[in-house]
């Protein structure tokens, strides 16, 4: 048990956000059998909260791009806070997303309020947003497991996806993850993770 873990640590550990994509493409069944590890997640009730809404289009990539680049220069002109800024500043963030339409995948990921079951009932959804944030995790790990690279992309707000992926307007954007595999030029920050006496205690 002690080498699984530590194994599966290390691979994870591996793992790093990327804003420069290959065009290269991915087989349809590696994202359909992550999308079956993201779906086995527990959640609230087992009512399965959630919407993965894979985007492989290039006209639907540009729309996506457009909008959601539109709200990121009302975020860096003057909706966020200096101090918001100051911390994205070391990362080289900018209103700019190529990658929106250089990577082969996008996956918008929807929280529902609201489900219908087999007999046709409905019933609003219990914890749905922590439900998908573990179903969230779960498909990241699931992905860099399969040798492919990811960003989780957060542009607020996000309501312009239920119109271009025709989504319900109950359902609320959860995150849009970014997939494929990096340019081979690709950089990422410097950074470094919490050591463990950092980010936990024991009791």
């Amino acid at each position: 048990m002690i080498e699984r873990a530590r194994d599966y640590g290390a691979r994870l550990r591996q793992r790093r956000s990327v804003r420069d994509f290959a065009a290269d493409e991915v087989p349809q069944e590696v994202i359909e059998q992550c999308l079956l590890a993201a779906g086995s997640a527990p959640n609230g009730a087992n009512l399965q909260p959630w919407h993965f809404a894979v985007v492989r289009g290039a006209e639907t990539k540009r729309r996506i791009r457009e909008a959601a680049e539109a709200e990121e220069r009302e975020f860096y002109g003057g909706r966020a806070p200096d101090d918001w800024l100051e911390t994205l500043a070391p990362l080289g963030t900018d209103a700019s997303k190529p990658f929106l339409e250089t990577a082969p995948v996008l996956i918008a990921i929807f929280q529902k309020s609201r489900t219908t079951d087999e007999q046709g009932r409905e019933t609003r959804t219990y914890y749905p947003k922590e439900s998908v944030g573990i179903a969230t995790g779960f498909l990241i790990a699931a992905l860099h497991e399969a040798g492919l690279a990811t960003l989780t992309h957060t542009p607020s707000p996000m309501k312009f996806l239920n119109e271009i992926l025709d989504r319900p307007a109950d359902e609320k954007p959860f995150l849009l993850l970014v997939v494929g595999h990096p340019s081979p030029d690709c950089q990422v920050p410097d950074i470094t993770k919490l050591p463990l006496d950092r980010i936990s205690s024991w009791h």
